[in-house]
């Protein structure tokens, strides 16, 4: 008997639509794996085992199975994003336990392209930390079950890294997606601004938030991020030949990055210039200011989420986080910050196509309680390892990280790609490239 867990997307779609598979063996395969592997994890606040069943049986019957992209692959969703007769509780106690009555767009695109919804992931409380762990548990590392798969979207990495899934859906606020992905060993693309429909929260933390995909192979974030958006995002075959800028500092004064990080930049780009690819070492020209831009959009973004909770049933991190945020909720609406780093940069781009740097400084802090530790070492474990993604949320350009390497450990090591606005293509070609010039390992391995 064929085995499907450990296939990607694209195989077991192609294996659904020609008739090798069924929709329903291949869900109650991937349902049996997190029953079994998901109590070491963490990565799911929900299984939908009944539900997922009968939605694969759903799947078989359309008529237009055939040319279905997604046809009956098993997809789990992160829990800030609504599933129709689901809770979305946003990693929260404060938040309803009502179910959803309909599907958030991004939701409804996978399920018309066949794929079946099997739980809702895991997340930080309102989505704003980089570790993931709550009330409604804690995800892990599959990799090193020691520390945190990361956040926010950690339940949604740490599912599709253990092979509970072959892709998930998850969004990207502050680095919610790359941070996930590099601790996980997973690719993913933050897309730049209006690509993907956002409706994350209460205005997407001033139209930073974007959903993307989680996805083992390239091949398979470029499919999933298609049907997110509607329409195809091209292969091109070749990338042609790019200009890189190389940077290995952090946009954050004061933060250093580990050798590891910085090591898979260089072994990257020696690659990418073998390939043919001008590569030179340039630094964007960040501002000093920008780690309090970052941190007043950041609390602000929170201070609008909690608005209508009961503060009493939210942790003490979140109520300062938000605490803090909300004398900046003016600034952070007006967008003058975002504009001008978006204007100092803009020439930096017009210069290189593309930017590679680590995706991030060092390696995730050990899972645990943090949402019950104080708020500033939350903030500031947060920023030491993740300073490399929140410049792109600023500024609403497309982001990928890509695995790249290993850690001592052997957890995944991964680099950053970042474009011009509308580069998704040109990123996801020279992570393709990457890909098969350094492979990776694309799931951590459980039994």
């Amino acid at each position: 008997m064929t085995s499907w867990v450990g296939r990607t997307a694209a195989e077991i779609a192609a294996a659904v639509r020609e008739g090798r598979a069924a929709p329903r063996e291949v869900v109650a395969e991937h349902l049996a794996r997190i029953e079994r592997l998901d109590g070491r994890i963490g990565a799911f606040r929900a299984v939908r085992t009944e539900a997922a069943l009968a939605e694969a049986d759903a799947v078989a019957a359309r008529p237009d199975l055939g040319g279905l992209p997604l046809a009956g692959v098993p997809v789990a969703v992160k829990d800030n994003l609504g599933v129709r007769g689901e809770a979305t509780r946003v990693g929260s106690a404060a938040t309803a336990d009502t179910p959803a009555a309909e599907d958030h767009v991004t939701v409804a695109r996978l399920r018309a392209a066949g794929a079946v919804v099997v739980g809702l992931t895991n997340v930080p409380e309102l989505c704003v930390f980089g570790t993931t762990e709550g009330v409604h548990g804690t995800a892990r590392n599959p990799w090193d079950t020691v520390r945190t798969a990361g956040g926010s979207s950690g339940g949604s990495a740490a599912a599709v890294a253990a092979a509970m899934v072959p892709i998930a859906l998850g969004n990207d606020g502050m680095g919610s997606l790359r941070i996930p992905a590099a601790n996980c060993g997973l690719v993913t693309i933050k897309p730049g601004h209006g690509v993907v429909p956002a409706g994350i929260g209460d205005g997407d933390w001033f139209g930073m938030s974007e959903n993307g995909p989680l996805a083992t192979t390239v091949e398979d974030a470029r499919l999933m991020l298609s049907v997110l958006a509607d329409t195809e995002v091209p292969r091109a075959g070749e990338p042609g030949t790019r200009t890189v800028a190389v940077s290995l500092r952090s946009p954050l004064a004061g933060v250093a990055v580990a050798r590891p990080y910085a090591d898979a930049v260089r072994e990257a780009a020696r690659l990418l210039a073998g390939a043919g690819h001008r590569l030179r070492r340039a630094e964007p020209p960040y501002p000093l200011s920008l780690g309090a831009t970052a941190l007043q959009h950041w609390t602000a973004g929170t201070a609008v989420d909690a608005a209508g909770l009961d503060p009493r049933r939210l942790t003490r991190r979140t109520r300062v986080h938000a605490a803090v945020g909300r004398r900046f909720v003016n600034g952070a609406r007006t967008g003058g910050g975002r504009e001008r780093l978006r204007r100092r940069l803009e020439p930096f781009f017009a210069e290189h196509e593309v930017l590679l740097t680590p995706a991030l400084a060092r390696r995730s802090p050990q899972a645990g309680p943090w949402h019950e530790r104080g708020w500033l070492r939350n903030v500031l474990a947060n920023t030491a390892y993740s300073p490399m993604t929140p410049p792109w949320n600023l500024t609403g350009w497309p982001a990928m990280a890509v695995p790249f390497g290993a850690l001592p450990s052997g957890a995944p090591c991964a680099v950053q790609l970042v474009g011009r606005p509308g580069s998704e293509a040109t990123l996801l070609d020279l992570a393709e490239q990457l890909e098969r010039l350094h492979p990776w390992q694309r799931t951590a391995g459980l039994r």
